[in-house]
């Protein structure tokens, strides 16, 4: 499986607002900046966001946007769902209808099954607030811990 620039930018903007989760909205330019892409592009990720119920905007000079939910609620396969319509490897695996008409005796077909499992399985458990953890942690490598511990309340 590979995913979009659409799913990548996209998710990384749902871990930044994560980051920011409970200090208020965060604006476009910010988002765009960490990203390094366009306001535009970004904000067409974000729309099918809102329309999914995952992030929510704010108006005003001091508005936004944020997550509606904890992002320990939040799971990387609702996300990813949202930006690519499905995650699935090979046609046949997937929920919808697929026109293989060798599904039944394809003897690669076990392994697509158990690969999709697997992937299902991670995507779904991995929530939103690890990845958040895990990239603070991550730049905090030769960064004095304390710096980190401004940002995050649960130092």
């Amino acid at each position: 499986m590979k995913l979009s620039t659409r799913s990548r930018y996209g998710l990384k903007a749902v871990i930044d607002l994560a980051i920011a989760y409970g200090t208020g909205p965060v604006s476009l330019p910010v988002l765009a900046g960490s990203q390094g892409i366009s306001e535009g592009y970004l904000e067409q990720l974000l729309r099918e966001l809102k329309k999914g119920d995952v992030v929510d905007t704010v108006r005003g000079s001091q508005g936004g946007y944020e997550l509606t939910c904890d992002p320990a609620e939040l799971s990387v396969q609702r996300v990813l769902n949202l930006l690519e319509g499905s995650t699935t490897i090979v046609d046949c695996v997937g929920t919808l209808h697929h026109n293989c008409t060798s599904a039944c005796s394809c003897s690669a077909r076990p392994l697509f099954l158990k690969l999709q499992t697997r992937i299902n399985d991670v995507l779904e458990c991995t929530t939103i607030r690890e990845l958040a953890d895990d990239y603070l942690q991550q730049k905090a490598r030769g960064i004095p811990s304390k710096n980190i511990c401004d940002q995050k309340s649960s130092c």
